[in-house]
């Protein structure tokens, strides 16, 4: 499966007192480039964070955030100290048993006592294994984007290794054609000139001529290079700097194609062809 380098992920979880949110982007780029923000309590976690994503992730610019929000006050369910309260009681009797007279304590001024009512925390320990846990999430998630978007770049490369390939199917009878005409065309020249194109000194010439045209190598090695590119699509895996290589490489034999043309519909192949590669070489700088 190709994968491609541009994908999202958003996953979030509530979480005791606090909201955590997990964002994955990724653009391609040439090499693994992480870029992590973290909330000031998840500092610790950013070693082990780069760990886990460099081990799913091989190339691309990758953007994680994190984010950890606080509950709102008075949002979060409040909690009763019993321990604080049977401490207040305590010494609420205690100075009752010394100052019979006193007035006992209300609910409310007990509710009011400093440390009497809490709010539920979260502990670091907990925080972060949560934490780790969201993010492998969001892996699988990102993983899922660009295996989609890998799916659509390989069909558009195929379709256009298909477009190659009828091209050269359509050029490769003519080159005999080709070859024999320019031969003819250079022989009727010299003819012009008074010279006789039979003789052995200018056979040898117009032979080294007609090889300088000829270019069925140019077209042998386009077919390979063509098979090569949908070998590697269908092994998939992190193939996006070979086939950035055999972008390279076809548009190298179109550049020889169309240089080395002495006909009008091998001119135009080569044009068409150097068109489909640099459509695929644009789209080949996406995939990891």
């Amino acid at each position: 499966m190709i994968l491609s380098m541009t994908g999202f992920a958003a996953v979030g979880a509530e979480l005791t007192g606090c909201s955590l949110a997990v964002e994955l982007r990724s653009v391609n780029h040439r090499y693994l480039d992480l870029q992590l923000r973290l909330p000031d309590e998840l500092r610790a976690l950013e070693t082990t964070l780069r760990e886990l994503l460099g081990a799913e992730l091989k190339r691309g610019k990758i953007d994680c955030r994190i984010a950890l929000n606080r509950a709102a006050a008075g949002a979060a369910t409040l909690a009763v100290n019993a321990e604080r309260v049977a401490q207040l009681r305590d010494a609420a009797a205690e100075v009752l048993r010394h100052a019979p007279g006193s007035s006992p304590l209300s609910t409310t001024e007990i509710l009011r006592w400093p440390g009497v009512l809490t709010e539920p925390s979260l502990d670091p320990e907990t925080l972060a294994a949560r934490t780790v846990e969201l993010v492998r999430e969001a892996l699988r998630d990102l993983a899922a984007s660009r295996r989609r978007e890998g799916a659509k770049l390989a069909a558009m490369l195929e379709e256009r290794c298909r477009g190659i390939a009828l091209q050269i199917e359509r050029i490769t009878p003519r080159i005999p054609a080709i070859h024999a005409a320019y031969t003819e065309k250079l022989s009727a020249r010299l003819r012009e000139a008074g010279l006789d194109p039979d003789t052995e000194r200018l056979k040898q010439e117009l032979a080294l001529f007609a090889t300088k045209v000829d270019v069925a190598e140019e077209v042998s090695r386009l077919t390979t290079h063509v098979a090569e590119v949908r070998r590697v699509l269908h092994a998939g895996g992190s193939s996006g700097k070979r086939l950035d290589f055999l972008m390279q490489e076809l548009n190298r034999e179109a550049n020889t194609l169309g240089s080395k043309s002495v006909d009008v519909e091998l001119s135009q192949a080569a044009l068409e062809l150097k068109v489909m590669i640099e459509q695929m070489r644009e789209q080949v700088q996406n995939i990891e």
